[in-house]
């Protein structure tokens, strides 16, 4: 089945992006039922993305409100924007020039029946992000700060942009997404031709060239305010509600979400076909585009739908809508006719198709997915930067950014300036200070400090020795999950990664700095071991990777994670080498943990006395996940 209407074409710009089907269906499904709640495009930079989401807006219905009818608004919200922008605050015009206390609204008021565009939606702080999606799945925005109580209503289309290479979004933030769609430039020598080619002969002529495509787009937007208007009249019956919860259950979803945003989805579907009843076929569409990024439950987990594993589960989704109807199910493609299934479901014959000697063949095997590491991972302790950093925001070590949430004001000075604090205690000093009409009169007493929470993400470099000293088969599977449950802690905490394996005669920076743990993953699982162990070589390279990064973001401080057992060879004074080049990583001004991983009823200390060189925290392999580790590095500042 198509998946776009085939009396459509796309006009400009959604026709210089021939191949992108699926993110065009999406979007126009969430035009035709904004409860849907959005859309995630992912994809490589210079896919169009943006070129896209910015041509939606122009096929939206006319807005009617209070000034009479206006176009729908393409509101974009900035990476650094902040909560009171967002949603809006108290509007300090009004209470310096009047007194009162008013509403001010933000961009989510703005965004009303129209489109908010979040580029690059994984750099945005987790909180702003949680307040987008609940204002979009709700159509509401309740605000209760400063002393006001406002609500409003905030129906849009959300669509949020990201390139993966960058980081990802949390689990828990891509399951409040509605739909999600992965794009891809073509590889297709005819299509990057078409795209060029009225690339340039709209930047020749834009007039003309939007007019070429005029009567297009207006049939197309036609076509979605039909769509809307059929929406309500679309029955989604019994039978096909229950094809989509067993879809839903059997992929294993979290919630109830994922339920309800397919039956959203699948019957804005039947309204674009013009039915009048949801159908198999939507289902299918709709579970395309709703379930991928809901699969996805851990950081190292592929994104996708594998099909044969979707066709499987619609097999049994149908199975289970025909027995809750009554219906018979259809019998397997080369049964023999009238052969019932048995009762639990199996093939009754011995040398059926399970049997690899029997008539059957063998029954085809389920689609293996990566393998991921083996080694055992657990929950790992907090490990901070010791004192207080100001970078960029996250969750590991303590801040004190400008970015920080204000949690209250305080009249002790040295916290910068709480406005509204400020202006409130100075309120009820108005009448004793004799003030009747025009501005506010202040006093140095009003002044109030913000009071400011907030932790943020680091750089965290792992300095993995994957010599043959560590290349027993228990230790490094021991250390592997080690270093595996490091990484899912970096990812949840918003840090930024690199890997450095030390073996032979030199560090190879793996993996430079990335937010992208599930890539470090990735290289692990390809790590090489044996030789040498010149440690000296892995903390130089170590010191060199972070004071790079220290010029291209001087906020973003450094934690450096060395899993070794300490016995540094390859070279004349190697361990003495190691414990200098310790040293000039320390002097540095680096945190460091080294976490040691000597085994055996012999233990020569060499982890213990680097770390000592590091000036830094200490922990052994086996108590990495015990109680004694939390602020094993705040102890060593």
């Amino acid at each position: 089945m198509d998946q776009v209407r085939p009396d459509f074409s796309w006009g400009f710009p959604f026709s210089a992006v021939v191949g992108q089907d699926r993110l065009r269906l999406a979007l126009v499904l969430c035009a035709v039922h904004p409860g849907i709640g959005g859309v995630l495009v992912r994809g490589e930079k210079g896919t169009a993305k943006s070129t896209v989401v910015r041509a939606l807006t122009a096929l939206l219905p006319a807005v009617q409100d209070e000034n009479g009818t206006r176009p729908a608004r393409l509101i974009e919200l900035p990476v650094g924007a902040t909560e009171d922008r967002v949603v809006g605050s108290l509007d300090l015009e009004k209470v310096l020039r009047d007194g009162e206390r008013a509403f001010q609204p933000g961009l989510l008021s703005a965004a009303h029946q129209g489109v908010l565009y979040v580029d690059e939606v994984n750099l945005l702080h987790d909180h702003l992000v949680d307040v987008l999606l609940d204002a979009a799945a709700m159509g509401r925005v309740h605000v209760e700060r400063d002393g006001i109580s406002h609500s409003h209503a905030a129906r849009f289309v959300m669509v949020g942009t990201m390139n993966p290479e960058e980081g990802e979004l949390r689990p828990q933030l891509l399951d409040r997404f509605g739909l999600a769609v992965d794009v891809a430039a073509s590889r297709e020598v005819d299509v990057r031709m078409e795209v060029v080619r009225r690339r340039l002969d709209f930047e020749r002529d834009p007039a003309q060239f939007v007019q070429r495509y005029a009567e297009q787009d207006a049939a197309l937007a036609a076509a979605i305010l039909e769509a809307r208007d059929r929406l309500d009249s679309v029955v989604l019956d019994d039978v096909e509600l229950r094809r989509i919860a067993s879809l839903c259950a059997s992929f294993d979803v979290d919630g109830m979400r994922a339920d309800l945003v397919l039956a959203r989805t699948a019957t804005a579907h039947a309204a674009w076909r013009g039915v009048g009843a949801v159908e198999a076929e939507d289902v299918r569409v709709a579970a395309e585009l709703t379930l991928p990024h809901r699969r996805r439950r851990d950081p190292f987990d592929e994104p996708g739908l594998d099909e044969q594993q979707l066709d499987d589960a619609l097999r049994q989704a149908d199975e289970d809508a025909r027995s809750g109807a009554g219906e018979p199910p259809e019998p397997e493609p080369g049964s023999p006719p009238g052969a019932p299934p048995a009762a639990d479901g199996t093939d009754t014959d011995p040398e059926g198709p399970d049997d690899p000697d029997g008539p059957g063949g063998g029954a085809p095997a389920p689609p293996e997915r990566p393998a991921g590491p083996t080694a055992p991972q657990f929950t790992t302790k907090l490990l901070e930067v010791p004192g207080v950093g100001e970078g960029a925001p996250g969750r590991r070590s303590r801040s004190r950014s400008s970015r920080g949430r204000a949690v209250r004001s305080t009249a002790e000075s040295g916290h910068g300036l709480h406005l509204v604090g400020t202006l409130f205690a100075a309120a009820g000093q108005q009448v004793a200070r004799g003030r009747t009409a025009g501005r506010m009169i202040l006093d140095s007493a009003d002044l109030r400090g913000a009071i400011r929470e907030g932790r943020e993400g680091n750089l965290v470099v792992f300095v993995v020795d994957a010599s043959g000293s560590m290349a027993a088969r228990d230790r490094l599977s021991a250390v592997t999950g080690a270093v595996v449950s490091l990484l899912r802690d970096a990812y949840q905490r918003r840090d930024k990664v690199a890997v450095i394996t030390v073996r032979g005669r030199a560090a190879e920076l793996v993996l430079p700095p990335t937010s992208s743990v599930d890539i470090a993953v990735r290289r692990l699982q390809g790590m090489k071991t044996g030789g040498k162990s010149p440690l000296a070589e892995g903390f130089l390279r170590a010191r060199e990777v972070v004071l790079r990064e220290r010029l291209r973001d001087p906020q973003r401080r450094a934690l450096v994670v060395a899993l070794t057992d300490g016995r540094a060879t390859g070279g004349k004074d190697a361990l003495h080498r190691a414990k200098v080049a310790a040293g000039l990583l320390a002097d540095s001004a680096v945190a460091s943990v080294v976490v040691d991983c000597e085994s055996g009823m012999v233990r020569l200390g060499l982890a213990a006395e680097l770390s000592r060189r590091l000036r830094g925290g200490y922990v052994r392999l086996g108590e990495l996940s015990a109680q004694q580790v939390a602020g094993v590095v705040r102890a060593a500042a």
